[in-house]
């Protein structure tokens, strides 16, 4: 079996190393191995020379097989797509060539991907993963792994039946690092992560400060609260069931329709993200690096997915201008910025 992870960045080289380490004491045949892939020829070069190093939570350092891209060959059987979703039109053509016709594409990127590469790869060939943890990349060849060792975990889901055909085989590689759940209801999947990125990645941005920075700061906090709310309302109204994450009904914990409710809702997210307070927004680590970020493909399909059923999303749609504003040159990342909801927060 051959295994490419596809833009092994913060997140993909943690999980290459988890597999590359774990997999040949497995019952999988990984006679290939697992290959990393990433433009960063600094990070390759890295990689190749003292191998992948995992630090924070845990410690430990893996010889992995890297390259760029220009120097795949040959066809695989599952390619985890792992790269921003801004190009993935031009990525998921190019993937095709090099993906056998029995294999998948497990994208486990941000926002609602599945239907775009559904439409080039075919549904039957297209898998998603909401991935439950985090890592940030300070040095080539060096990830930081944010979340708790006992918070690898993620949601796997086919989005036809006979995509369902993947799922044993693809579960099997995902739990060389860590539980799976495979869900029937994937959408709700998606909805719960894209709820949590929009409230906390759109806000960690918007400050230029942490997730657990979100949750001390009281304003960012109802903002985020606000964000959570509208992804709620909009999934409602699209008759979609948010699932659980990690145990916890978010749909329950966070909605709201009284005052009492949502003072109860405000007072616990500090405790609810605890585990991941270390994390910071992947878009913001974008920004800073001067790279395009993904807020259309966050907060921005929550806007645009309000548009469609009629409900408002009035804080996605500030954060999204503001977040463009910064990559157009206004402003930049900073607790001023917060100045932007006051008329919202009335």
């Amino acid at each position: 079996m051959r295994i490419a992870i596809y833009g092994a960045g913060s997140l993909g080289t943690v999980l290459g190393a988890y597999i590359a380490k774990n997999g040949p004491s497995s019952s999988l045949d990984l006679g290939g191995g697992v290959e990393l892939y990433n433009r960063n020829t600094a990070h390759i070069e890295a990689l190749r020379a003292h191998g992948a190093i995992i630090n924070g939570e845990v410690e430990f350092t893996q010889p992995v097989k890297a390259f760029t891209p220009e120097e795949m060959e040959g066809e695989f059987d599952y390619i985890f797509l792992m790269t921003k979703v801004l190009n993935n039109e031009e990525t998921a053509n190019f993937l095709k060539s090099h993906l056998k016709e029995s294999g998948a594409i497990v994208t486990t990127q941000n926002g609602l991907p599945e239907p775009g590469i559904a439409k080039i790869v075919g549904a039957d060939r297209t898998l998603g993963c909401t991935i439950g943890w985090g890592a940030t990349m300070k040095e080539p060849g060096t990830s930081t792994l944010t979340s708790s060792k006992e918070r690898l975990c993620c949601d796997l889901g086919a989005i036809s039946k006979d995509g369902k055909r993947h799922i044993p085989t693809v579960k099997a590689i995902l739990e060389l690092m860590g539980p799976v759940t495979v869900n029937e209801n994937f959408i709700g999947a998606r909805w719960s992560k894209l709820l949590i990125n929009s409230a906390f990645s759109g806000m960690s941005i918007v400050i230029g400060d942490t997730f657990g920075a979100v949750c001390d700061n009281r304003k960012a906090r109802r903002c985020a609260q606000a964000i959570i709310k509208e992804c709620i309302d909009v999934a409602c109204a699209q008759g979609i069931r948010i699932e659980p994450v990690q145990g916890n009904d978010i749909a329950k914990l966070f909605d709201y329709h009284s005052f009492l409710k949502k003072t109860i809702a405000f007072l616990i997210i500090p405790i609810a993200m605890k585990r991941h307070r270390g994390i910071t927004a992947s878009m913001l680590i974008d920004f800073r690096n001067g790279k395009p970020c993904e807020i259309d493909a966050i907060d921005g399909v929550v806007c645009k997915q309000g548009d469609e059923v009629g409900i408002e999303t009035p804080f996605c749609d500030k954060v999204v201008e503001i977040v463009h504003g910064y990559e157009k040159g206004i402003g930049k990342p900073s607790y001023e910025s917060l100045k932007a909801f006051d008329a919202l927060l009335k």
